[in-house]
């Protein structure tokens, strides 16, 4: 087949319900293709996210308990309801983890960056389906997790769940198509996708929460699904803990004084790997620092400092942590050497003052690299070479008993931003492709 054939198969193959509510992309070609050492690389990823998950849930049990710093919990539990932080501390669900895992990683020139890991992911069923089209049409032995590999991964983290409802909010309602067609190609006699005002679920059911915690006021069933899961009476992934959803995970990782407990948790070499992916990230905290004392890699001895530096030095990134309707996407997320000075200075302002119910991270902005990719433009009837800024979503499915649970790479989907755009994330004029390994 020729390339415009390929990009017109793709077209035709698009489900009658489209997969995101009024959205589309530049179809692309052929896979985003992997070099052997960052595939290698991904594919051992999934291993790692899932202990530092781990470490995470154990340093806020043990911040709560006394055992670790109070600090740690205190910033990890602001602005959250009494009711949902009592729900994460409940005995039953302590040893709970997301069971499907997503980071966002950015190709740069040094290798690549992980901006954030995202529990709650958009993008499977549009992953799965790319996957299955693209390796239908003359790749299947190059796209990673092949044809059925993201339909099968989703599958395996219920177990032998009897039936699986799959509770999609108004808020994520933009993903409603795809999960939807996601449950129609598994098994739609024992997948649903339901309303958030669902009751129906029997004991041996799993439920697939597709809502944010911070949503909880607006999901009708929310506390029934919790109830039954407290009392083992079925399964439900990711868990209510929002301390497992803040991007302040990654300030965590950076602080000196937690330096000790990951080498311990995640051991060197599980914690050098993230050294070298999670970009230096700061948790903005207003607490006035002694007169000798300083902001490490960035001099400053007031967080109020950060608002006039030159543009140069702004090369970070602001974005609000967590439990917030601004939180996901690139809302809330402001880049420091892209804005005038007086937006960078509102905007550092508001972070300061939030740190009580919102708190803000600082990430170091790693500039992504510039790759060529290819797309079909249907109205000039040829096909096209974007130089863009490439973002990868791996996705890893977690199944088996927290015991000795099994984590599986599926798929990854890639999201190439025309290079002029400095914040990389789906839009229209951007190419979604499955990726394959080089």
């Amino acid at each position: 087949m020729t390339e415009s054939d390929i990009a017109k198969s793709v077209r035709e193959r698009l489900p009658a319900a489209r997969l995101f509510a009024d959205r589309d992309w530049r179809i692309a070609t052929e896979p985003f293709p992997l070099d052997k050492k960052l595939f290698k690389q991904l594919d051992s990823l999934g291993r790692i996210i899932l202990k530092f998950y781990q470490a995470l849930n154990l340093l806020h049990r043990q911040s709560r308990e006394g055992k670790m710093p109070a600090w740690v919990s205190d910033w990890l539990d602001r602005g959250k309801p009494a009711s949902l932080l009592g729900l994460q501390a409940d005995p039953a669900l302590k040893n709970e983890l997301p069971r499907v895992l997503r980071p966002d990683v950015l190709l740069t020139e040094e290798g690549f960056s992980i901006t954030e890991l995202d529990s709650v992911p958009g993008g499977i069923g549009l992953t799965a389906w790319l996957n299955r089209t693209y390796s239908e049409l003359g790749e299947s032995d190059k796209v990673v997790g092949g044809a059925s590999g993201m339909l099968e991964g989703f599958d395996s983290v219920f177990g032998d769940a009897s039936k699986i409802h799959l509770v999609v909010s108004e808020e994520s309602e933009t993903y409603r198509p795809e999960m939807q067609w996601l449950a129609n190609e598994i098994d739609p006699d024992r997948f649903q996708v339901c309303d958030t005002d669902f009751t129906g679920f029997e004991n041996g059911d799993a439920v697939y929460r597709f809502f944010e915690l911070f949503d909880l006021p607006n999901i009708a069933s929310a506390d029934r699904f919790f109830e039954a899961q407290r009392k083992k009476d079925i399964q439900l992934t990711p868990p209510p803990k929002p301390a497992l959803e803040e991007k302040m995970m990654m300030a965590l990782f950076w602080n000196r004084n937690l330096r000790e407990f990951w080498r311990r948790e995640l051991g060197e070499g599980f914690q050098k790997r993230l050294e070298n992916h999670f970009p230096y990230s700061w948790l903005i905290d207003p607490t006035p620092l002694p007169p000798q004392g300083a902001i490490p890699e960035l001099s400053l001895t007031d967080w109020t400092q950060l608002k006039n530096l030159s543009q140069k030095a702004r090369d970070l990134v602001l974005k609000i942590s967590g439990f917030s309707e601004q939180a996901w996407g690139a809302r809330g997320v402001h880049l420091g050497g892209d804005l005038p000075l007086e937006e960078w200075s509102v905007a550092v302002q508001h972070a300061i003052d939030s740190a009580e119910e919102h708190p803000h991270v600082l990430q170091r902005f790693h500039k992504p690299r510039v790759a060529e990719a290819k797309w079909f433009d249907f109205k000039a009837e040829e096909v096209r070479v974007m130089k863009g800024r490439v973002r990868l979503c791996p996705y890893y499915f977690v199944s088996g008993g927290w015991d000795r649970p099994q984590v599986s790479l599926c798929g990854v989907l890639a999201t190439i931003c025309p290079a002029d755009k400095k914040i990389i994330h789906g839009m229209r004029d951007a190419i979604l492709a499955p990726c394959s390994k080089a």
